[in-house]
């Protein structure tokens, strides 16, 4: 099997040869279709994330290189081990990465996803920047019929991340309008779910005005670009104090700084992006606007099925996917790192 991986750290991926695996036990073997390129692949390839200030989280460390990234999977089971039940050679499936240990109190509730000892596909274990890859048990495959070839694998990870997060916002009253904030193609799908999950439709914020244009176009009822100085004073105006809840798809110093000065007072922000960066409030404004600021990370198996099910009942409008071929998965990376994507890139082996 061939893939692009990781020889070292910030360095440009390089094609490998491997052995293909042979499935044992009740693991899968994938012959990959599509992965889709996350900009958590950006941090994971640097070896590090911006923790502000100065500071770095180095995450370089428990991986063997070279190393295979890519979480969002698609693909075709073209082997299957000796124990691996409902599941058969040629069923077209997506893969849920999200991965723990089976065995912890985290994952015997349901949330693997948040497991200290994680075994996720991409991350920790080899994943799909490749021509295949092992999935550990057919649990984790999950039917796509009637949704774009390509498309189905961004929803492994961005479909999921945006899902999840707006999920723990609660309900809203017809009137309260959730603030998207950030629209690569995370962003651009939490606008989606956010439309499809609550009774108004979004706002949305980004310093790009192609995307704000692409957003008002997809469906937010109005936009704001954080770079005008009044942008803020004006959706405050707008939404009569402050939005019920702003999810931050950025992660960064700038724009966490806009989702919690959007927020009412009993807001929520969660912050979903890894751009990086540090934050500071001063404590006593937390009681006194009696507002929560609280992070998400990805979401459960079980999530992924109920977002599966909005997806295929043709309630989530499609972003954007353009298809490049697995030798491009460096270049993709960097594009992402500069800011050059809109929508989401998918590798094709």
């Amino acid at each position: 099997m061939k893939a692009e991986a990781i020889v070292e750290y910030g360095a440009p991926l390089q094609e490998v040869t491997l052995d293909t695996p042979e499935p044992q036990g009740t693991e899968v073997l994938v012959k990959v279709s599509h992965c889709g390129v996350c900009h958590s692949d950006v941090h994971l390839h640097d070896g590090y994330f911006d923790m502000g200030g100065g500071n770095k989280l180095d995450v370089s460390g428990g991986r063997k290189l070279p190393f295979t990234l890519g979480h969002e999977i698609e693909g075709e089971v073209v082997a299957v081990g000796p124990d691996a039940e409902g599941v058969k050679v040629g069923d077209q499936r997506v893969v849920f990465p999200w991965i723990g240990c089976g065995a912890c109190a985290t994952c015997n509730r349901g949330e693997e996803h948040l497991c200290n000892r994680p075994r996720a596909l991409g991350i920790t274990v080899a994943g799909g920047y490749a021509t295949h890859c092992i999935v550990p048990h057919p649990r984790y495959l999950l039917d796509y019929e009637g949704v774009q070839d390509g498309l189905a694998a961004t929803y492994m990870c961005s479909g999921l991340t945006a899902y999840s997060a707006m999920k723990k916002i609660g309900e809203l009253t017809d009137e309260e309008r959730v603030l998207v904030v950030g629209l690569g193609g995370v962003g651009m799908m939490g606008l989606q779910f956010a439309k499809a999950m609550f009774p108004a439709a979004p706002l949305a914020a980004d310093v790009d005005e192609n995307k704000l244009q692409s957003a008002k176009g997809s469906g937010a009822h109005e936009v704001y670009n954080p770079k005008d100085e009044d942008a803020l004073k004006k959706l405050l105006a707008d939404t009569d104090g402050g939005v019920p809840a702003a999810v931050d798809f950025v992660g960064s110093e700038a724009s966490l700084k806009f989702a919690q000065g959007a927020v009412r007072k009993g807001g929520k922000v969660i912050v979903v992006g890894l751009f990086g960066g540090g934050f500071s409030m001063p404590i006593p404004m937390f009681p006194m606007r009696a507002i929560s600021i609280g992070g998400s990370y990805v979401g459960s198996l079980s999530e992924t099925h109920e977002m599966m099910d909005l997806v295929k009942a043709g309630k989530i409008d499609p972003i954007p996917v353009a298809e490049r071929p697995l030798s491009e998965a460096s270049k993709s990376l960097d594009d992402l790192r500069e800011g050059h994507v809109m929508g989401r890139v998918v590798l094709k082996p």
